[in-house]
């Protein structure tokens, strides 16, 4: 059967997730806009640094912060190419953190469909505020019958 946008955006995302170079999660996440995609993004090391998979992750309190983010990665890689994201939707596969949402609500992410949560109250906050749409896809899905 012919999947839906949602769903067919939803799949590359946890695609996109496979490229991941961090064990401790693996996160992808595809910006798109009129059913194009600009950009994607999975979590790993910047550009010339060791990837965890080398050499450990590198933890503070119980985060790595030697991976960047996959939204992080995703935004980047609009600005290095030169591709505006304004009005794009973003699909993650986990809900983005309060920095990942700020990077995507200053690049002019519209809307966010996500899978697996991440609850962080701050993000939920700056991206209402921003009046930028945050979807759990499980509840479009639930929509849909």
């Amino acid at each position: 059967m012919r999947p839906g946008w949602d769903e067919y955006f939803m799949q590359i995302a946890h695609t996109v997730s496979t490229r991941s170079t961090c064990p401790r999660a693996s996160v992808g996440c595809v910006l798109v806009r009129e059913h194009r995609i600009l950009t994607t993004g999975y979590n790993g090391a910047p550009r010339g640094v060791a990837h965890c998979t080398e050499v450990g992750c590198t933890l503070v309190g119980d985060h790595c912060v030697r991976a960047t983010h996959a939204e992080a990665n995703a935004v980047v890689q609009g600005a290095l190419h030169g591709v505006s994201l304004e009005g794009a939707t973003a699909y993650c596969t986990h809900q983005p953190c309060v920095n990942c949402s700020k990077l995507l609500i200053s690049a002019g992410v519209r809307k966010i469909v996500y899978d697996g949560p991440y609850p962080d109250a701050v993000a939920g906050v700056l991206l209402a505020e921003a009046g930028v749409a945050a979807v759990q896809y499980a509840a479009l899905e639930g929509a849909r019958g």
